[in-house]
């Protein structure tokens, strides 16, 4: 039976790897289809039926069912059920050592030292479509409409060079866009020709690791950090050097400076996970300790949107007198993250170097798309966007906070972080298992990330990283309280 093949899959993967209950599903179902014990055009059973059959609650199902949904393997039809798709492909037979003479590991044993590294490290292996993810934001009250019109007004009027890759760093009215933005808006010091417009911040991470270091090179990265920027950098050869963050952003020792970087990686505005904001002494420190190495300082300003307490934080960049900052942000968080659009400021000695690079590494092009986008911020349907959307995180954060305050005590659980952005750390203490309770929150349909988890040298910090972006209110009502009393669980075992 199709149950006891998916019970018996779920146990090896949960043994072998540990994987939340709705990732074991989601790969015990992906088996089952590769393997045909679930053949093409094969109905699944109803979400319901599943769930009675595995013991499983129903939002774990449902979360697997809509990612394979998501990736092609399942169709539904409407009054019909969810089927198998028709194109699902067949796994190959593994070829063991008798036949081939190789051992079946044999493809993942040509990877590289750096490929092991990068498919092993920092894997985002839990489902983003459920309450309380880190990352993510809620898209579904994106202008579609407007947005479709916009794109086929500039289709219609394309000129050949619009199809073309573009060598200027982008299409000019965005890139004055964005630099009209950022000197109101994030004091930034800049004019219009210092903006580069990338697909996003990882590509704008690899390629000032690209132009402005060396294989080997040491760069400073905060401690815990975002995986995105340790991946970028050791696709392209660095050394990463953590450096911990207290209460207020990336606090090195002279410790790390036997460790020269030329590159130091910050989020000062929102340290992500910790949510930290880095002080104005802080701030001219980290300036002063990149002249005394001669570094270049990546500034990754990702959420800064959403500030929903306190004074207004003006970037790094706006200290810099030296020209030493790069400065770099996304649309992503304020659209929708498969825009792939996002802008890097460089210093003027480096807008041709950087151009060109961009140019020759990447190919860049969408102009008919960074068109629209243009018009888009310019007919002001971005600041609306923008400030619904803080109206909207606004509420969810407040509800939050309120479904957590139960487990806030003196001495104890606290929250870090809930100032600005799309999510908040609730910080724990230090004998707290927080990957034990991450897993144990996931099996109830929500997904929450163990802080332990983002530090790259330190054992000291536990943890919750909690998103309310991509949950709606009535969801975070519903699962907040469910959260609360799970951590309180902890807390008493």
């Amino acid at each position: 039976m199709l149950s006891e093949f998916l019970l018996a899959e779920m146990n090896r993967l949960g043994t072998q790897d540990a994987l939340p209950l709705h990732r074991q599903l989601y790969e015990a179902l992906r088996r089952a289809m590769l393997d045909g014990k679930l053949g093409a055009g094969e109905r699944l059973p109803s979400s319901r039926d599943l769930a009675e059959d595995l013991s499983l609650s129903r939002n774990t199902v449902v979360a697997a069912i809509n990612q394979l949904s998501v990736e092609g393997y399942l169709a539904s039809r409407v009054g019909s059920g969810t089927y198998v798709n028709d194109n699902v492909p067949r796994a190959a037979p593994s070829r063991g050592t008798r036949n081939s003479g190789q051992p079946a590991t044999l493809q993942a044993g040509r990877l590289s030292t750096r490929g092991i590294a990068l498919s092993s490290t920092f894997c985002a292996t839990e489902l983003e479509v459920q309450p309380f993810t880190p990352g993510m934001v809620d898209f579904s009250a994106f202008p579609v409409a407007l947005w479709q019109r916009l794109q086929n007004k500039h289709w219609r009027m394309t000129y050949p060079d619009m199809l073309d890759y573009n060598t200027s760093g982008g299409y000019a009215p965005l890139r004055r866009a964005v630099a009209d933005y950022l000197r109101v808006f994030r004091s930034v010091q800049l004019e219009a020709d210092q903006v580069v417009i990338t697909s996003g911040t990882q590509q704008s991470l690899e390629l000032c690791a690209r132009l402005l270091a060396d294989h080997g090179d040491t760069v400073w990265v905060e401690d815990p950090a975002y995986w995105g920027a340790v991946k970028a950098f050791m696709a392209t050869g660095l050394a990463i050097h953590p450096v911990p963050v207290d209460e207020q952003g990336i606090s090195p020792s002279a410790g790390d400076s036997t460790h020269p970087p030329r590159l130091i990686y910050v989020t000062p505005s929102h340290q992500y996970p910790t949510g930290a904001v880095m002080t104005l002494p802080r701030r001219h420190q980290l300036l002063a300790t990149a002249r005394a190495h001669d570094a270049w300082v990546l500034e990754d300003d990702y959420d800064s949107e959403y500030r929903f307490s306190g004074p207004p934080i003006s970037s790094l960049e706006g200290l810099d007198t030296d020209g030493r900052v790069l400065y770099m942000g996304t649309f992503s968080k304020v659209l929708y993250p498969g825009l792939k659009l996002g802008y890097l400021v460089v210093p003027k000695p480096l807008v041709a170097a950087f151009k060109q690079a961009h140019y020759d590494l990447n190919r860049p092009g969408q102009m008919p798309v960074q068109a629209a986008l243009a018009e888009f911020i310019e007919m002001g349907h971005f600041a609306s966007a923008l400030r619904r959307a803080r109206q909207n995180y606004a509420e969810r954060r407040q509800c939050l906070l309120e479904a957590l305050k139960p487990v806030l005590t003196a001495g104890g659980p606290y929250i870090s972080g809930a100032e600005q952005g799309l999510h908040l750390c609730l910080r724990l203490p230090g004998d707290i298992d927080d990957r034990a309770l991450a897993q144990r929150v996931a099996q109830q349909g929500m997904t929450v990330r163990p802080l332990s988890a983002y530090c790259l040298q330190r054992q000291d910090l536990k943890g919750l990283v909690i998103g309310y972006g991509y949950a709606p209110l009535a969801d975070i009502a519903r699962c907040g309280p469910v959260l609360a009393g799970m951590v309180e669980q902890a807390l008493q075992a």
